[in-house]
Parts: structure tokens; sequence; C-alpha cells
């Protein structure tokens, strides 16, 4: 049985259609919950009710929403069933599901429901005013996308009516202003001009604006287009003026090309011309128009950007997990021959260079995972005081005589929320970077000021923002090369004075903190770089900034299963606990790891598991050993790079990072490893 609402809003008139207004779907099997939802959701559009999954797709087979608000758990068919099934047709695979849930809150059932498509959890009993701001937003950008849609057929048919219009003045001299004023009245609105043009003779068009805003497209230049003293085609890119070449032959002429504004940056345009061919009339004329679509160009650039990050953030996670297993073998290695041979000093000079350079490759791993978004973060809360001071002491030395370093740190109640040593490395980073850009020296103002959270600002659980700015007065940075100033091992330094991955590590980090970065630059005058970043208030933290020490039960270590597929990693490791006075079994496979952990001589009081490994993996190895030996204590090790393994570990499961130091073996055996 099936109720909808009767309370609609009213359609919006775009040109000559109506757009009808957003459907809501509403699923639960009980009808008290659905006349309750009905009245919170009557004022966002029609609502219309299901009380089973199979009532649901059948209102979905004959209509469409805006979006499907639906309840968990359901006889028959639940929830989870009902979107897999809603998920799998083409029409309505994009229709924004929220879940409807009075249980299962844990982290697992969120995922599995956002796995099955939903876009949002909502929690019964509901709050009227979060359901309906959350209901809300979906029912705009459904009416907003059938607006667009629907201005988008309009503005076809008014290009379309254009090219009509001028076509005709050809022929009817008398219609020539009458259609002028209809097409002004139109495109005044749009990013959008028609214009005539004649061939020069060598296959390039001189345009004359007829229509349409040029102001909009020229901006500051627009005035000396119109008056004749400049022309459009001396800004077009010497680049694209290539494709700009008219065919003799051709009927129809269409381009995009990048136009060069006053202020030295880009602007993109489509244009689409045909040639105007009538009894008498000059064959080298055409009538077009120009479409500025420059807006679509960056949010182009930024989905690149964005699959451009994701792809090296898998990259790096395969790069880290094979480089940290030879530098784990390198480090242990030099660490046992340290102890075990007796070296000469030259002797000592050759392996103390190979150590730092293994130590280089590790710390190039941990930039590679920072600019990636895949670092290891402890975020601890931090009042602005404390960072100003913390990194006053780490550059005031390196900055020169020359240049002049000003702090203005806010007086707040806030404290930040961020990695202690990633933010510092961050603020230092900047200050070197604005140090650079002054070769002749100059001012570095550096200030913690409060920012008020926004719509705009990064979805974070925070009241507010704060923003630390680095500003400089040096040279500035050119508008091509602020747009790729982020990119990993990008740079403007001379070689060997940089390698491209600072501000990529801070973007990276600062994104990875629930933040974001802005940059502004004025070639001449200096640049301005500021970090948001997620900030609480002191009374809400003010216990957990207490230092807490951390205690830990003292196991006695004696014996210990090395699990590793890689001989060396597994000897290198075994090799150093025995120096540190284990006794080890190495296991080269899941496997043999199995066959020791079931019939051992004696128990083992540690299990230290790589974590790839061919047949089973880490986590199943450590799964077996806590079938056998519930109270055995249990490290698992990955040169991964990925974050989500310290998730999916099993309880007391303690995670190590290659390559693995002779300090943290030491500290397995000082015990601070418990069951």
């Amino acid at each position: 049985m099936t109720t909808e609402a009767t309370k609609v809003r009213s359609c919006e008139a775009v040109g000559e259609e109506l757009v009808p207004s957003a459907r809501i779907l509403v699923v639960d099997d009980d009808e008290r919950n659905l006349l309750a939802l009905t009245q919170v959701l009557g004022d966002l559009g029609e609502v219309v009710t299901a009380t089973s999954g199979r009532d649901a797709l059948r209102h979905l087979l004959a209509g469409e929403f805006a979006v499907i608000l639906l309840d968990v758990f359901m006889p028959g068919m639940d929830g989870y069933e009902v979107a897999d099934l809603i998920r799998q047709r083409k029409q309505t695979a994009r229709i924004p599901i929220i879940f409807l849930s009075a249980v299962n809150k844990e982290t697992e059932h969120l995922i599995r429901g956002y796995a099955m498509g939903a876009v949002d959890y909502v929690f019964k009993p509901v709050d009227p005013l979060v359901l309906t701001s959350k209901v809300s937003v979906f029912v705009d950008l459904f009416e907003m996308r059938k607006q667009v849609e629907a201005r988008s057929r309009a503005e076809r048919e008014l290009r379309e009516a254009g090219f009509r219009s001028e076509l005709e003045r050809l022929r009817i001299e008398n219609e020539l202003h009458s259609a002028r004023a209809r097409q002004a009245a139109v495109l005044e609105a749009l990013p959008l001009a028609l214009f005539e043009a004649v061939s020069d003779g060598t296959g390039t068009l001189v345009r004359e604006f007829v229509a349409g805003d040029l102001a909009k497209l020229a901006e500051r230049e627009a005035s000396a287009i119109e008056a004749g003293d400049l022309r459009w085609e001396d800004r077009i890119h010497p680049d694209d003026r290539g494709a700009l070449q008219v065919d003799p032959s051709s009927e129809v002429f269409s381009a995009e090309y990048r136009w060069i504004s006053d202020e030295g940056g880009h602007k993109h345009f489509i244009e689409r011309a045909v040639r105007i061919s009538e009894e008498g009339a000059d064959d080298s004329r055409w009538a077009g128009t120009l479409f500025d679509v420059t807006d679509r160009k960056k949010l182009e650039a930024q989905l690149l950007q964005a699959g451009k990050m994701d792809a090296l953030g898998q990259l790096t996670g395969g790069v880290a997990h094979d480089f940290n297993n030879v530098l784990a073998a390198v480090l242990g290695g030099a660490s046992l021959l340290e102890k075990r041979a007796r070296l000469e000093d030259r002797e000592r000079q050759v392996l103390d260079q190979v150590r730092a350079a293994a130590e280089r490759g590790v710390a190039l791993v941990r930039r590679m995972m920072a600019f990636a978004r895949k670092q290891d973060l402890s975020p601890v809360y931090l009042p602005p005081s404390e960072v100003c001071d913390a990194v006053i002491g780490l550059v005031q030395q390196t900055l020169g005589g020359n240049v002049e370093l000003v702090w203005n740190c806010e007086e707040t109640e806030l404290v930040l929320f961020a990695d202690r040593s990633q933010l510092e490395l961050a603020l230092v980073n900047l200050i070197i970077n604005a140090r650079d850009a002054m070769p002749g020296g100059g001012r570095i103002a550096v200030s913690i000021a409060v920012v008020p959270a926004s719509s705009d600002m990064p979805s974070f659980p925070a009241a507010s923002y704060l923003s630390i700015e680095v500003r400089d007065a040096g040279t500035g940075i050119p508008p091509a090369v602020l747009e790729r100033i982020t990119e990993p091992f990008f740079t403007t330094k001379e070689v060997g004075k940089g390698t491209g991955l600072g501000l990529s590590m801070v973007l990276g980090f600062v994104e990875q903190s629930g933040g974001r970065i802005e940059i502004d630059s004025i070639v001449g005058e200096g640049t301005s770089v500021r970090l948001l970043m997620p900030a609480v208030r002191k009374p809400e933290v003010a216990e957990r900034l207490v230092e807490v020490s951390r205690s830990a039960r003292p196991v006695s270590l004696r014996r210990i299963l090395v699990v590793d597929d890689d001989p060396t990693v597994g000897t290198i490791i075994a090799e150093q606990l025995r120096e540190l006075g284990a006794t080890v079994q190495c296991a080269s496979s899941a496997a043999e790891a199995f066959d020791l952990l079931r019939s051992p001589v004696e128990p083992f009081d540690l299990l230290l598991t790589d974590y790839a490994m061919p047949g089973a993996n880490g986590l199943e190895v450590i799964a077996q050993a806590r079938a056998l030996h519930p109270d055995l204590p249990c490290v698992l090790m990955t040169g991964y790079a990925d974050d989500s393994l310290g998730a999916s570990s099993p309880d007391a499961t303690h995670l190590l990072r290659k390559p693995v130091s002779v300090e943290d073996l030491e500290a397995l055996l000082s015990g601070e490893v418990a069951a």
C-alpha cells in the first residue's frame, strides 16, 4: 500500500519549458514512520512512499526521483538488497540513497551501506532539521540539473535561432534590427557572442562581433576590440593558431583555442562558424558563435589532477612495499656488520655511508607517502603558540641576516588538530621557500588566525578552522607556473637545490588532515600560502592535552617465530633478534608457519609476520595462530603505504612498518607488545 503527499512545489519555467518539481521516494515497512517522514519532507517536493522493496522498485520503474530514503531493515527484501538492485539498473543507478537505520551504527555496517551506493546514513529517531537539510541538498541538485538540462536545450535552440536570424538578415535587410534586438536580450546573460568573419586570404578569419556580451568574454579588452584598436585574432595563443586555419573547400568550421587576456592568463573558447553562400555575396564570409568554456576546462584540469594523484598513490603503495623490503635488508645487515665485524676506520666510514644512503631512501619513501596522502599521521591537539615557538627554534638560524621573520599568533580558544611533526615540517618548508623567493632578503610574515567554518570549507567535524599563512615579498610566481606548483617533482629551483617534493608534501599532509591549501601570488610583489587546518575549542580537549604515559604489561619473549617470504629480510630480522638474546625460528611461507604453530618444540612467545605473502597473507597467519594459541602476542610487518592495514588488523595486533629498526625490535623484547 502506498500514499503520496499532496503538497508539491510549483514547477519552474525555463524558457518555454516547465521543469518538474523533485520527487522523493521514502521506503519503510512502518506506516507510522512513512507518515512522519511525509510530513517532514512535504515542503521539499512530492513525497512518494513505499512499504516494501518491491513497491519501491515499481515506483522507480514509473518515474524519476531526486533522492531515496531507504530503511535498512525490512521484511522480505532489506535495504541493502534494494539498494543493490537500484544500482544495477542504469536509469536509477545515479539516484542518491540515504539509509535510515535505528540499529547497527558500527563502522562495518556503515561501510557496507556506502559500498551499496549510499551517500549518507540517518539514524532513527530522525532529527527533522538534520533530515530536511540533507534531503534538501539532493532536491536542489535534482532541480538544478533539470533546470540546466532545460536551459541547455533552450540555449541550443537559441543558437540555432541566432544562425537562422543572421542568415535571414542577408536576404531581408528590413528584419536585421529586430533580429539583433531579440538575440541581444537573450545572449546578454550567456558567455556567448555572435560574429561575422572574412577570410584574409591566408586562411585566417578576421572577426567582427555583432551580438552577445563581449565584455564578459574579453573583459577589459572588449572596448578596444569593439573600437577596432585590437583584433580578436591578435590575442589567440600562438600555439593554437594553426588549428584556426580555414579550409577553402569547407562549409563548416569548428575549433577550440586559448585566448590571452591582458593580465597574461588564458581563457578557453569554442568557436563554430558556417560559410555564408548567397548569390552576389562574397564566398569568403562566415557567420559563427564564440562560447567561453574556461570554467569547464578548470574542472577538467581538477579531475585530471585528482586522477593523477590517485594513480600516483597506487604506485606509491607498491613502490613503498618493494623498496622498504630492500631497505630493511640493507639497514639490518649494516647493523649486524657493525656489531659483529671488526672494522677499520675506512671500512666503518663505508658502512656509515651505506647506512646513510639507506636512511635517505627511507626518508624518500616517507615523502612519497606524504604527497600521495598515505603517510602515517598521529594527530594531537596543538595550541597555536606551541607551533610558533617550535618552528621559530627550527628556522631562526637558517634564514640568514638579511631575512626578517615576523610572527603573529592570534590569542584564541581554538587548538589545532594535526600531526605535530608533519605540521612543523610543513611550516618550515613554506618558510624556507619564502626565503628562497627573496634572494636579496626581505620580510617573511607568518600568522595564525581564526577562520570561521563556512559552506566552502573542507568537511571536518569541527566548529572552526585556523589559518596558517606564510607571506613573502619575493619575486612571485607566474600564473602558468602557479598551476603546477604543487605537482610532485615540479620545481623552479636550479638542479641540486630543490627536489620538487616540498609543496606537494605540504598539500598531501594538509588534505590528509582534513584541511586545504590556498596559494596567491603576484609577479614582482610576492606570494602568500595559506593552510586552513581543522580546530576545536580548548574546553573540549583540555584533558586530552595532558601527556599520558603509556603502560605495557611486560612479556617474556624467549622464542619468536619470524614469517617472511623474502629470505633476505627474514634472515636479517632473525639475526638481529638473536643478537638481542632471543631464540628465533624462521618460516618462509604461511604454510610453513602453520606447521610450526601446530607442533612447536616449545610454545612461541611472539609471532612476527610479514603482511604480503603468496598463498596466505599475514592477517590470515595471525588468525590461524590465534585459533591455536589465543594468548599469543602477534606483530604484523608491512612495507605497504596503505593506512587501512592498521584498521583491518585484529585486536591486540601491533603494526610495524618496514624497514624495521633495531630500536623497534628492542621495544618488542622489552615488553611493549602485549597479547
